[in-house]
This record gives structure tokens, sequence and C-alpha cells, in this order.
């Protein structure tokens, strides 16, 4: 197990925001940084990350926490995983306490899978770069291709032997036993024993876009009728080929810096784009685009571009997936090789600059490239002609008319002029598939909630024969109080008039035992008892370092409060909006007023309960009066706060 020391070494170097922007394209905002969500689809930015407070925060989703939480969120690992990971990257050596056999066999089971694969690809690339072999087979092709060696470690490319279970017998003196091998796809059993699936192939390990080795492609050298070019890892806990991109690691900087991802078809493209000085790149290894690697690319860059060669039919088939790409705000372009290059053979002769002047002068976008591509299939034939019609309407109706409304308006009036077809009809078309979307989005929605059972609320169950309890009645503003932890987190070592600071002067005015949501009262002892120990209200990056992950969504939605007032603040409540360093003196009395009213109004509803059950008159007319007396407390704490506080308790006693 990892020491605490070493955790809280990792927590203490780790920068939220240089972490994230490994794998997000983030926008400065004010003092913040924004970018799209990586755990849901948006076409607006809503994911915020705070480095003052260590945190991201997404109000689209409601995904929230710290540098660790976004490593594990992200990545799919583990909390050990995550602090290694970051240990990783910071480069700080971790100490390691004593493990029982038990955490050990655990700790085994969760990164098998993991440890096999980048175990076999340091086999691969030590056999190519290493063995003679290698060398003269693997080391072989790859020079043939024009690869250098800085590109072949860069991509860590590899071979596996010949010999039917050289790998197998490598990885079985290593402890790796034949079942985790055979679920990695990496051998298979005959019947007669196990064989290299990838025995005589180059190797390119796939990689998550922090490098960790997800799976393999391999491409086989020798001339076989028999065996299919490329072999690739099956789908197993790591490999999922629908949200993996091929490079995306390698280029992922480059994707963010130049605000443009090239998207070509094979591994090698890739390799041949690196070499030639052309790094915003990755494949999709022949399959369509899906959704997960649209959120890949969307996480740093809208802009996409597709390189095929000139094989049109081949590259409308590979189009398919780029309706979604259309429906999720992507600037989708297209750009044709000329007939008999793809990329790799194009930057080798051209070079850098001429591959870049190539493609700015020859990108097209994907409806237009539809429309020229169809146009010359349909020829006379009307029922080709109609499908078509729908088909650029279905593509069209993608595009986000609220977002890009003059771009939809171009696409219809130009497919109404080349498809030569009524103008008013198409845009009715496309209304029609918008609402079909629309409809289908509602379903799945309803379906969704459907699929929750209801829950009885109490407040609906008859108690006309029960006698009122009023204490009950003071529902508790779950908001307010977690005002209350914002308001000490962010400002409790600050001064206040009268008090040591703002920790001391809520300590002195508020009730625990008025904070009724668990989290909320957990926070709040923690705070107070860090505050006792060390002599100083403990910061926001200690807090959130140190809480525990069933409240970290709730603690970064409290402190990413929107501080931007309405223009109509004023109308609404009735008050001038403070602004300027002072004003966390004013978010304190507001916050400390709503615990004063709720003391009030608990010992009114006290009172009321006495009064239900008093039948003696002087002590009834005694606890009108003090009754009385709590109403106007109540009244000036009002009347000195303004309408917030009242908008806070209306409906209540």
């Amino acid at each position: 197990m990892i020491s605490p020391a070493s955790i809280q070494e990792v927590m203490n170097r780790a920068d939220v925001v240089e972490v994230i922007g490994q794998f997000l394209r983030l926008k400065k905002r004010g003092i913040n940084y924004i970018a799209n969500c990586p755990f849901h689809n948006e076409k607006t930015p809503s994911f915020t990350v705070s480095g003052t407070k260590g945190l991201y925060k997404c109000f689209g989703c409601g995904k929230g926490g710290n540098v660790v939480s976004f490593v594990q969120e992200h990545e799919k690992l583990t909390y050990p995983e995550a602090i290694r990971w970051l240990a990783d990257y910071y480069k700080i050596k971790l100490e390691e306490t004593e493990r029982s056999p038990e955490q050990q066999q655990m700790q085994l089971a969760e990164e098998a899978l993991r440890i096999l694969n980048e175990y076999a690809a340091q086999y691969f690339n030590d056999t190519l770069l290493q063995s003679e072999e290698g060398q003269m087979v693997g080391g072989s092709y790859f020079k043939q291709r024009g690869f250098t060696k800085e590109i072949i470690e860069k991509f860590r490319l590899g071979y596996n032997p010949e010999g039917g279970e050289v790998f197998y017998q490598a990885a079985q003196k290593k402890g790796y036993n034949a079942e985790l091998l055979e679920k990695a796809g990496l051998v298979k059993n005959s019947g007669r024993g196990f064989y290299d699936i990838y025995r005589g192939r180059v190797i390119f390990p796939i990689q998550s876009m922090t490098g960790r080795v997800l799976g393999f492609g391999a491409r086989i050298l020798k001339t076989n009728d028999r065996a299919p070019k490329y072999i690739n890892t099956p789908e197993n806990e790591l490999y999922n080929k629908s949200r993996v991109l091929y490079g995306m690691y390698q280029s992922r900087n480059a994707i963010s810096k130049q605000d443009e991802c090239f998207l070509v078809e094979g591994y090698t493209d890739v390799i041949s784009l690196h070499q030639g000085g052309v790094e915003n790149v990755v494949a999709s290894s022949g399959t369509s685009l899906t959704e997960g690697q649209l959120r890949l690319i969307g996480q740093l860059t809208h802009n996409l571009t597709i390189l095929y060669d000139g094989d049109a039919a081949g590259v409308k088939a590979a189009l398919r997936g780029l309706d979604m790409a259309l429906g999720q705000s992507f600037n989708v372009k297209l750009v044709l090789l000329p007939e008999g290059e793809d990329p790799d053979s194009f930057i080798q002769k051209n070079g850098e600059h001429g591959f870049r002047d190539y493609v700015k002068a020859h990108k097209q976008d994907v409806i237009n490239f539809r429309m020229e591509v169809g146009m010359k299939e349909v020829g006379d034939d009307p029922v080709r002609k109609s499908k078509l019609v729908n088909e650029i309407a279905e593509s069209v109706a993608r595009i986000d008319k609220a977002e890009d409304f003059s771009l939809q308006d171009y696409y219809i009036r130009e497919a109404a002029r080349r498809l030569q077809v009524d103008e008013t009809k198409l845009v009715n078309l496309v209304n029609k598939y918008i609402r079909e979307r629309v409809e289908n989005d509602q379903k799945q929605k309803e379906r969704s909630k459907a699929a929750v059972a209801p829950t009885t609320d109490p407040e609906q169950i008859s108690t006309e024969n029960e006698p009122v309890d009023y204490v009950q009645k003071v529902k508790a503003n779950v908001q307010q109080e977690w005002e209350l932890i914002r308001v000490l987190l962010e400002h409790g070592a600050k001064e206040i008039p009268d008090f040591k600071n703002v920790a001391d002067k809520v300590h002195q005015t508020v009730d625990p035992d008025l904070i009724e949501n668990e989290l909320a009262r957990r926070i709040f002892d923690d705070y107070y008892k860090y505050l006792n120990t060390h002599g100083h209200p403990p910061d926001v990056q200690y807090v959130v370092n140190n809480t525990g992950k069933d409240v970290l969504d709730i603690i970064s939605s409290v402190l990413y409060v929107r501080t931007d007032i309405s223009h109509n603040w004023k109308d609404i409540y009735g008050i001038e909006a403070v602004h300027g360093d002072m004003n966390y003196i004013n978010e304190v009395d507001s916050s400390l007023a709503y615990f004063e009213v709720k003391n009030l109004k608990m010992m009114q509803a006290q009172l009321l309960n006495r009064l239900a059950t008093e039948t003696e008159q002087p002590r009834i007319m005694a606890l009108v009066k003090k009754q009385m007396e709590l109403k106007r407390t109540e009244a000036e704490i009002m009347k000195r706060m303004g309408t917030v506080i009242l908008k806070i308790w209306k409906n209540q006693i």
C-alpha cells in the first residue's frame, strides 16, 4: 500500500490545471479555466477548473472533484492507480507500506491486464531493437517505410518473433498465466497447446490518452492469403475500440495547441505524419467514428479534418459516423488526396509544408462532399435521388439550429440548388428529422425516468388525526447549510470586526445542532477539529484533498457558487449587490442570519407545542408574550438582512 506521507506529497505537488490540461483544451475565463466536459456530450463549455481551489466542476452533468478524482474518472483507474499515475507524472518516488497477501492478490487481480500489456509492449519493442530476427525482419520493414529509431521509440513499435510460441513461453516464465494471455488477445489455444497470435508480425501498441497500453495492432509481413493483414486486440476491460484512437497519446498536445485534429485511417499514416512534422493527427483504424472517439477529440478541439485517399466510395463508407460529429457541433472538413496517394506516401513526397498547403487548398465540408459523390451515383434515377435528398436533409438536421443557424440555412439553400428540389419542401423535410430526433430523445428520457420507482412523499401522507409537531415543521434549508460550509472554507481565516477571524465568529454564533445535513455537519466538525489541533483554519486545498469521495462532488459544487450578479438582481430582491474585497463580510452576515432566524423559529415552534397542550390561563399568556418577543426579534433580523432572508424562509412557519 502507498504510505500516507507519499499520498500527501502527491496531493501537494499535483496541479489540477496542469493535469487536466493534459487531457482537455482549457481556456482562461477570469481566474478559472473552462472546457467542454469529457464526461458527457455538450456543445458549449460548462466544465470549470479552479487552480486556486484545486477543483473541477461540470455544471452540465454535475461531476466534480479534485485532481485525483479526475484522473480516476477519466482513465477509469482505482484510487491507488491514480496516485501512482500522478506520482509518475511528477517524478515522485512513492513509499510503500507492507501489504498483506490478501491485499497483494487483490491489487494483482485489478492490475493484471494492464501490467501484462505493459510487459508485452516492452517485450515486442526489445525484440525489434535487440534481437537478430527483429532487426532483420521487423526492422527492415520499418526502415523500408522510412521510420527513424526516434519515431520507433516514440510510438513503442515492436515485433513478435516468427516462432509459434516464443512470446508465450517468455510470458509464462515471467509468471503470466495462459488464461490472462488469451484474454488479452496475445495467445490462442489450438487444442494442442497455446500459440502466439501475433507471430511474425510488427506490433503497434495502442495507448490511452495518458500513455497506458490498452491493446495492440499487428501487421503481417509475409504474403498469406489465409491470414488477415491486420489483427487487433479483442475487446476487454481495458480495450474498447469505439473509445480509442491510435496516436492520441502522442498527438494530444499538438491537437490542443493547433486547435485542429486530422483523422486518418491507419497506424502508419499517423506515424509518417508525425515524422514529417504534422503531429495533430489520430487514426480511427478503419472504423467509422463513434461517440466515444468524438468525445476524445472534442476534449481537445472541435475542428476535425478527415484525410483519405482518392477512393470516393471508400470515403463515403467511412463518413457514416460523421452525422454525430455535426450533431456535436464539430466543424467537419474532408480532404481527398491525389489518386494513388495516402497520407503516408504524400507527406514523404511533399514534406510538411507541401502537405499543409495541399490540405488548406483542398478542404471541403462533408455535406457538399456527400452531394458531389451522391449526384454522380444518382444520375436520372428518381428513387436514388429521393434517397439522397433524405440523406442530405437528415445530415443538415444534425446541425444545431440555435448555435449554427446561418450554417444550416446555407446548406439548405445550397442543397436545394444542387439537388434541384423546392427549398421550402427541403426545409420541411429537415424540420421533420429535427422533430423526430427531439421526440426520440424525449422518449428516451421518459423511459429512463420510468425506470426509477417513485417514492412516497411523506408530506402527502394524511395526518388529520395526529397532533402537529411544530418543531418538525421547521424544515432544514440544506442550501443554506452548505452556504455556511462555503463561507468557512473560503473566508474562515479572514479578519472580521470583534472576532479573531470569520471561523471564530461562526463558532460563537452557530449552534452545530442546527446543521441537520449529515455530510455538512461532518465537514463542520472536521473543520473545527483541525482548527483546534493546528491553531488556524484549514485552507481550501487541504479540505479538498482530504475530503471523502462521498462529499467531493458536493464540495466542488459548494465552492463553485457563481459570482456573476444578474442585471435584475435589485428588481428581484430589492437590494443592491455588494462588490469588492469586503463583500465576504456581507456573505458571512447573510449566512449567519439564516441560523439566527432558524434558532428563533425553533424556539417559537417549541412554544407552539407547549401552547397546544397548556390549559392554565396565566401560563398560556406568558407563552404568548414570549412568542411575540421572538417574533419581534425575528422581524428585526429580517429588516436588517433584507428580502433575501425573507425569501429563504418563505413557506416556513
